[in-house]
């Protein structure tokens, strides 16, 4: 069963991302200017022309489809593969059939040494007239062109189809050559909105929405053209600025399909309320890794001379990896565009480095801000903090602490910017950001997730149509650290008189969320880790939606930058009934804490309390049989109930 689930789950990775529905209308007054999306990476469908024939031959687009046309393909060779490998055992043939339909599927996207395309493709649309939401919407009813759909859709409901542009590119090809289309792109949108329109209402700006690599992209163009004027705002989500843990992962073929949390990551993106995961708590399964290990190489075959991929390479690794696979004589070319992007644009000391080039564009007027994830760790497998797919520190700059470590009380943020910045589970430092007061942190947002989360759903068309200028200090309810709202997780803790994350003498109590669509959930325990904080209640139930606050007895210390955690064990009507979040806090009151220099990093996880009483072998066990959480979360409740019944009676007893 295991290994079924596994084998789905690296299928699901390599072909497809999870998306999830919008439902529900979103209102604010709104700025004048038309809309472009670029899109995230492969978005754009790509077609060659047989020189032959001067047949027009569709070389990529509609993953889905393509997927089941390389399964149709290949039907047959996987049907016996499968059968072989259920008899036997013998994973080998399926991984030869899998590669071999890669290759088939990829066969056009090949590149030469120095970068350039084999053969000759291009994009479909091109032009704002072609890309113009109205006119794809009319042109291809079947819903050929239709990229990011659910964001296009939010933004068309609000400003109209024909205000909404979709900006199409080859994305083997670097950010670059991309940034320098986006300049002509823009000038084209500008002047096609303009048309026939009156003197009073024609525009000389744009807004810029971007996903993924096609934040990259846009970082790209605002550091080298920002400066010019031509853009309002502009919101990077998930940017993949500094690049991407999983290309580098793929490249070095070191990656270790991490498939507990690439469920997690489904379970996200689908919104799912059941605790699916637990099938993979009880080990991390090398079998997969043996079939990623068998596909990688055929991958890298056809991949290695896209520069897109290349500057995707984290600039820690670049020199490492170009030694290994580029020939510094073929691939001349491609390593001189692929060396100016590493070390010009994604390194501090470049000239056109993203925090210089934004303030540029940020001293024109234009409004740049980046919502990024924190604390996933890679789908791939890389010890990196991320949101699953981009490294935090990729997205945005900013200094983070190693994967499953944090900084130590006391840290004081690298740069002084006039606020604290420092994430409340003490791993990112917001000071070193691109953009460090336009940044906003969402603790276990994954990549792509954006409408799966009405926290950020809001922030980001907020952001991106609102005639106001915001920053993370003044804008009301939206803190540069949260913690995600997706359904899938249950349930949101924060303090009642500070902002979310941190806590203080004001505070007197905790204000616990229900972020079920559909479940009533009942909260049976809330315990504190790190800090003498005491949670006696009834246990409690709150509807979809509902909140309620739940006050704690015990002296917070006069101390700051001091990290502890609360877990909260809830019941709910799934079947997973049983299921804990555990929410990390600073204490801000009083003087920082003493800060050891020579132990920067501690554990960020504290012990579960379960761990403490049966003690590191038992648990080991209890991890081993897959049970160790769930068992942990039914321990806290019984305590819990325990302690209600004891304070119940000593008050009958008075």
């Amino acid at each position: 069963m295991k290994k079924l689930v596994s084998v789905l789950l690296a299928l699901i990775l390599m072909f497809s991302m999870c998306s999830t529905a919008f439902a529900g209308a979103y209102t604010q007054q709104v700025n004048e200017y038309p809309v472009i999306m670029i899109s995230g990476y492969s978005s754009s469908s790509l077609r060659l022309f047989d020189e032959e024939t001067g047949e027009e031959i569709h070389a990529w687009g509609n993953t889905g489809d393509q997927v089941m046309m390389a399964l149709e393909e290949y039907k047959e060779e996987l049907i016996a593969a499968a059968l072989k490998f259920i008899a036997t055992g013998d994973i080998s043939p399926a991984v030869e059939v899998v590669g071999t339909a890669f290759n088939w599927l990829f066969d056009n996207l090949r590149c030469n040494p120095d970068g350039s395309s084999i053969k000759e493709l291009s994009t479909y649309l091109n032009t704002a007239e072609e890309t113009n939401w109205a006119n794809i919407q009319k042109n291809y009813p079947g819903g050929e062109h239709n990229e990011e759909t659910e964001m296009m859709e939010i933004v068309s409901s609000e400003i109209g189809d024909e205000n909404v542009y979709l900006f199409t590119c080859d994305f083997r090809k670097g950010p670059v050559e991309i940034a320098e289309r986006m300049r002509a792109y823009i000038d084209d949108v500008i002047a096609h909105h303009n048309e026939g329109k009156a003197e009073k209402d024609k525009v000389d700006k744009v807004n810029l929405l971007a996903v993924s690599h096609g934040g990259q992209t846009t970082g790209t163009y605002l550091t080298l053209y920002g400066h010019e004027g031509k853009v309002n705002n502009a919101v990077l989500t998930v940017p993949a600025l500094g690049g991407a843990s999983l290309a580098y992962d793929l490249m070095s073929n070191q990656g270790k399909l991490d498939e507990y949390g690439l469920l997690q990551y489904i379970e996200h993106g689908m919104k799912w309320e059941e605790d699916y995961h637990v099938l993979l708590e009880a080990e991390q399964l090398g079998f997969v890794d043996a079939i990623v290990g068998e596909l990688v190489p055929q991958i890298i075959d056809v991949v290695r001379y896209w520069q897109s991929l290349w500057d995707f390479i984290p600039v820690e690794h670049y020199e490492e990896l170009k030694a290994e696979l580029l020939d510094p004589v073929a691939c001349a070319d491609l390593i001189e565009r692929s060396d100016y992007m590493h070390y010009e644009i994604m390194s501090p000391g470049g000239e056109n480095y993203y925090g210089t080039g934004f303030k540029k564009a940020q001293d024109v007027g234009t409004n740049i801000y980046i919502m990024a994830g924190y604390n996933a760790k890679s789908v791939s497998g890389g010890e990196v903090t991320s949101d699953a797919i981009i490294p935090t520190a990729s997205s945005t700059g900013a200094t983070v602490a190693p994967f499953g470590k944090r900084f130590a009380d006391g840290y004081t943020q690298k740069v002084d910017t006039g606020y604290y910045q420092v994430s409340p589970c003490m791993t990112v430092d917001a000071s070193t950001a691109y953009i460090p007061h336009h940044t906003w942190f969402v603790e276990n947002y994954y990549h792509g997730m954006t409408t799966s989360d009405p926290y950020l759903k809001t922030l980001l068309f907020t952001l991106l149509l609102s005639t106001e200028s915001y920053d993370v200090h003044t804008m009301k309810g939206y803190y540069q650290f949260h913690e995600t709202t997706n359904p899938s997780h249950g349930v949101h803790a924060a303090f009642n008189n500070s902002n979310e994350g941190y806590v203080c003498a004001k505070d007197t109590a905790l204000v616990v969320t229900n972020c079920s669509a559909i479940n009533d959930i009942t909260v049976m325990s809330i315990n504190a880790r790190g800090l003498e904080l005491d949670f006696t209640f009834e246990p409690f139930t709150l509807a979809p939606g509902e909140s309620r606050q739940v006050a704690f007895e015990g002296q917070l210390p006069e101390i700051s930058k001091k990290n502890f955690e609360i877990n909260i064990a809830f019941m709910n009507k799934t079947i997973t009934p049983v299921s804990d979040r555990t929410f990390d806090f600073t204490l801000l009151n009083g003087a920082a804490a003493e800060y050891d220099e020579k132990a920067p990093y501690v554990n960020a996880d504290m012990a579960k309390e379960l761990d403490e009483v049966i003690g590191e072998k038992a648990s080991n066990l209890l991890k081993k049989l897959g049970i160790r959480n769930t068992a942990a979360t039914v321990y806290n409740i019984l305590v819990n109930l325990i302690d209600f019944v004891i304070n119940f009676f000593a008050k009958l007893i008075k």
